[in-house]
């Protein structure tokens, strides 16, 4: 398309560029608004945004800033019923100049008033109520006047259309109201909500929103509230004083159908070519793709929805005379409620896309940035700002798991149909022809949160599948459905999957009786890992607390360039790292080695400095890919409502939602692409809520949006009261105390309205915890104690000890004493494995931890002191009762009783080493290490030293070169706490 200077509106500078709420007075959330006045679009203030005359026409652009960077426009021409014909054309043009002054690539919607779209009223919510007036009285200022009463009628069970039925001083009739709807009687001083019968209870709540919009708009929100029951006598002073405006209570009459009642089929699909302002059929059986020409414009009647197709090569006049001949369609046929989108090429909506029997996706989005380059380029001559018109850089943002990774860890393996529970060195110990359940407790932002969840393996039967959500699904249900439940793929995995395993293992094969079957009925050859045979690891992850090792086929083609991998058999370990991978999968892999194969000598390998025995091991070098393999990424979250009925889905797309959004009653879905999270209300019947995960499965089979949903793509089934971090944080905001409420969907917001707009809790606050608190914020990577980073995977974590101290302890801590669901502790190495294991090169640090030990001991041997009790709360001595005549239990007794002391005196030293490990938590001495340069202790060093602590070689600088590289003395860095020292390296990337 051809752009000339002269086509674009003066009052369109500038517009689009930003989508966030900014001191500027024409922008709020993303949307500017102009009004046609004298045929030319005029920008109206920040503060009249979302006030419409029914004399009027508006343009309306909002903004929305996508997860890649780039701006996506809506653009929406609203026409009030009073309108003139001219102002709707001139809307209607001007529309199409503000697409091409943002590139040609915005989406075009022709609203009505009393027959807006849905996405164009959820801009406004709860609603929008069109004053009487135009241009001449719009913005004067209206002086206080008499209240008005007023009768209003709302439908819409996600957004609220709200039209007004009449006013006093016209006498209202009982024949204004009818069972289908909700009405909204305005009184000087109270505000009745009528519910009709047959609406439903999600229309009476958001009903209510306009209720709490008119209490604080018109009347300061001083107003009392009153809902009157449809078919309810006149049991009340409020039921009595509503059917008095309507001259007395009677029964309402049937509804007779209007001419706003009738319904068009939409079920017609005809597509025309426009030719010099015709609108000409096009002919075929069936509508495809290749049928529209790039160069032509078109337009697809559908009967309520007229979509106007203009291809890239068009011209602004061929648009505009396109976008005419839709409006005479549809003025001519007489179908006020159709809606009008108008599309550019490459652009298309879902909805526009769904019409045809197939579509090929051809989108060269290329030539439309060079296309809003050249418009950029022609307004910056004129001086403006164009930075928004050009694609952002994608924002580089951390990925996060949004969940604490210093919870509790219960995994099952499923075989058959029993699940046997794994010790903790087997936690992230997986096989591929496996299934697993696992359940993971955590400290939540306000209470302990649970997930319970299922992890598939690739080479996993279907029947130990079915059997693995069978078992997760009644353990959800045996808690009343309080956990969230998830649903895993392996290939699939989520980063908070990643995160709650930490050092995650994926082997080859299986041990299951599922697997075993498989293989004996197939006669295939079982590759279920050996640790003492040839095995391959790619080594992946983003640090210590998210890191993978995954088997893969022991060949050179299934090398990467961008990461490290060990290869191992039953004499020989090689450690292969890629040129491309960064010093974090080095470090990695020294982690996965501790886990993999611990007790042999290590030979390191660099990508075209391989041995000849390494190739060997591999069968012969081959080619190999350097690209890093990448996860389906997260789009932007869209919202569905869900009615699954007789195994068929129905769903509705909710825009701009909220929390609010939300209603107790119904299932809800959050689409992100990469994960699909199945929302359930309290008030959900107990059959769906047992459907749950099977509509999540229905939803992604649907693939509403068109976007290709992977079937293994992570499933989460998220209770209403339990919404995790990890999900709340797709909603701007969040208030835990809306759901902690008791009543269906209208019975809270009641209560809310009567209460000032404020949720009122029936349930006890919940507890903070210490990890974070405020909404959705999680707590700074290095903030988090991580399990493999703290102590071996191998035994049960104890919070707030050192290293050291764990395995000292794990001597002394009685069997008895220890949670049973926990297996015992396990004494191993306090420090990853080197490169060179060798001990007595190691004597610096072995004497420390030596000394350090034999303080621990002799802290042991003295007896701790008696804690200061008051006396009020000490237990009064109880003398000992004789023993009955011929008792011969007396020795025995005593053993006992003296066996409990000395346990419980023991436990209560450990305790109190604790408290003093705790006090001095992220302090660590400065052992007396050798000093090295630090040209050999990168990790990139041609002559790298090898007999070192690889996790701490800044420990190994001199004085002088530590506070040359730091910028500080290594005195100071030793004192700061331990989760500051791991943020500053993490920052400083020295090695």
């Amino acid at each position: 398309m051809s752009v000339s200077m002269r086509d674009l509106d003066p009052a369109f500078q500038g517009a689009g560029q930003k989508a966030y709420p900014s001191p500027s007075h024409l922008l709020l959330n993303g949307i500017e608004v102009w009004r046609i006045e004298n045929f030319s679009p005029t920008p109206i203030p920040k503060s009249s945004i979302g006030k419409f005359f029914t004399g009027d026409s508006y343009i309306v652009l909002k903004t929305t800033a996508l997860k890649t960077g780039a701006l996506r426009h809506d653009i929406h021409y609203w026409l009030g019923k009073d309108t003139s014909q001219d102002e709707a054309g001139t809307a209607a043009v001007k529309t199409v100049e503000l697409d091409a002054a943002l590139g040609g690539r915005a989406v075009q919607y022709r609203e009505v008033q009393g027959h807006e779209t849905e996405k164009f009223l959820s801009y406004f919510k709860p609603c929008i109520i069109p004053q009487e007036g135009g241009v001449a009285s719009g913005f004067k200022h209206v002086e206080a006047e008499e209240h008005i009463t007023r009768l209003f009628v709302c439908r819409g069970k996600h957004v609220v259309h709200v039209k007004e039925a009449s006013q006093i001083p016209v006498a209202f009739a009982r024949s204004s109201l009818t069972h289908d709807d909700i009405y909204i009687l305005d009184t000087k001083s109270k505000i009745f909500q009528f519910n009709g019968s047959n609406s439903s209870i999600q229309e009476r709540a958001k009903a209510l929103e306009v209720v709490q919009y008119i209490k604080d708009t018109y009347h300061d929100g001083t107003c009392e509230v009153a809902t009157v029951e449809d078919g309810r006598l006149m049991a009340d002073a409020d039921s009595g004083e509503f059917w008095g405006f309507f001259g007395g209570f009677a029964p309402l009459p049937r509804k007779t159908a209007n001419e706003e009642d009738k319904t068009h089929t939409s079920d017609i699909k005809k597509l025309f070519c426009v030719e010099k302002g015709q609108a000409n059929p096009v002919e075929g059986d069936s509508l495809k793709r290749e049928m529209l020409d790039t160069s032509k414009c078109y337009i697809l009647d559908c009967g309520l929805e007229v979509f106007v197709w203009m291809g890239r090569t068009t011209s602004l006049d061929d648009r505009k005379v396109a976008s005419g001949a839709a409006e005479e369609m549809i003025r001519s046929s007489e179908r006020p409620k159709s809606q009008m989108i108008r599309i550019i090429e490459g652009f298309e909506t879902v909805p526009f896309r769904s019409k045809f029997d197939t579509w090929a996706q051809v989108t060269n989005t290329t030539v439309s940035e060079d296309g809003r380059g050249r418009v950029a380029a022609l307004l910056q001559r004129q001086g403006v700002n164009v930075r928004g018109l050009m694609k952002a850089a994608p924002p580089k943002e951390e990925i996060q798991a949004f969940i604490d990774c210093t919870g509790n860890l219960q995994v099952w393996r499923v075989n058959g149909q029993q699940k046997i529970l794994l010790q903790a060195a087997d936690h992230s110990k997986f096989y591929s022809g496996d299934c697993y359940v696992f359940q993971y407790s955590y400290p939540g932002e306000e209470k302990e949160e649970v997930l319970i969840g299922t992890w598939f393996g690739k080479q996993s039967v279907e029947e130990e599948r079915a059997s693995a959500v069978s078992m997760a699904s009644k353990m959800v249900e045996s808690m009343k459905f309080v956990p969230a439940q998830a649903r895993i793929y392996e290939g699939k995995e989520p980063v908070q999957f990643f995160v709650i395993m930490q050092s995650f293992i994926v082997f080859k094969g299986g041990i299951g009786s599922g697997y075993k079957k498989y293989i004996a009925e197939k006669e295939v050859d079982d590759d279920t890992y050996n640790e003492n045979g040839l095995a391959l690891f790619r080594i992946q992850g983003s640090g210590p607390e998210n890191m993978q090792a995954i088997q893969v086929e022991p060949v050179a083609s299934s090398l990467n360039s961008s990461y490290c991998y060990i290869l191992h058999n039953d004499t020989s370990v090689f450690t292969w790292t890629g040129n491309l991978a960064t010093s974090t999968d080095q470090e990695l892999v020294e982690r996965q080695l501790d886990l993999i194969k611990p007790n042999l000598q290590t030979r390191a390998q660099k990508e075209g400095s391989e041995s000849d025995q390494f190739w060997e091991l591999l069968g012969g070098k081959t080619e190999y890919s350097s690209q890093k393999l990448t996860k389906e990424p997260e789009s932007d979250p869209h919202l569905f409502s869900c009615t699954f009925t007789k195994e068929i889905l129905k769903v509705t797309e909710i825009y701009n939602f909220t929390q609010d959004d939300l209603m107790t009653e119904d299932i809800f879905i959050v689409d992100c692409h990469s994960e699909i999270f199945v929302w359930v209300g309290q008030e959900v019947v107990p059959k769906n809520k047992l459907q749950a995960l099977t509509i999540g499965e229905k939803f992604i089979e649907k693939d509403s949006l068109l976007e290709k949903l992977s079937p293994e793509a992570p499933i989460y089934v998220i209770m209403e009261g339990g919404e995790p971090s990890f999900f709340t944080r797709f909603f701007t905001s969040w208030d835990s105390s809306k759901s902690a409420m008791h009543g269906n969907s209208f019975q809270r917001k009641l209560r809310i309205v009567k209460n000032g707009g404020t949720p009122v809790a029936e349930k006890p606050k919940r507890r903070t915890p210490a990890s974070y608190g405020g909404r959705a914020s999680v707590p700074d990577k290095s903030q988090q104690r991580s399990r493999s980073m703290s102590f071996s995977p191998d035994r049960v974590r104890v919070r707030g000890r050192s290293p050291a101290f764990n395995a000292l302890a794990a001597t002394f801590e009685s069997q008895s004493a220890r949670n049973l669901s926990t297996p015992p502790p396990v004494v191993r190495k306090l420090y990853p494995r080197s490169v060179t294991p060798d001990s007595s090169k190691l004597a610096p640090k072995s004497s420390a931890i030596a000394s350090r030990s034999a303080l621990f001991e002799q802290q042991l041997k003295t007896p701790p002191q008696e804690p200061s009790i008051p006396k009020s709360l000490k237990a009064s001595p109880k003398t000992p009762e004789s023993p009955a005549p011929g008792s011969n239990s007396n020795g025995k007794e005593e053993k006992k009783e003296n066996g409990k002391e000395e346990e419980k005196s023991m436990s209560s030293r450990i305790q109190s080493l604790t408290i003093q490990e705790d006090a001095k938590e992220g302090v660590e001495d400065e052992e007396d290490l050798p000093a090295y340069p630090y040209e050999r202790l990168k990790t990139t060093a041609a002559d790298p030293i090898s007999e070192i602590d690889v996790t701490r070689r800044e420990a190994y600088l001199s004085s002088e070169e530590f506070k040359e590289k730091f910028g500080m003395t290594k005195e100071g860095f030793y004192k700061l706490p331990k989760w500051k020292q791991n943020k500053f390296k993490m920052a400083v990337q020295l090695f």
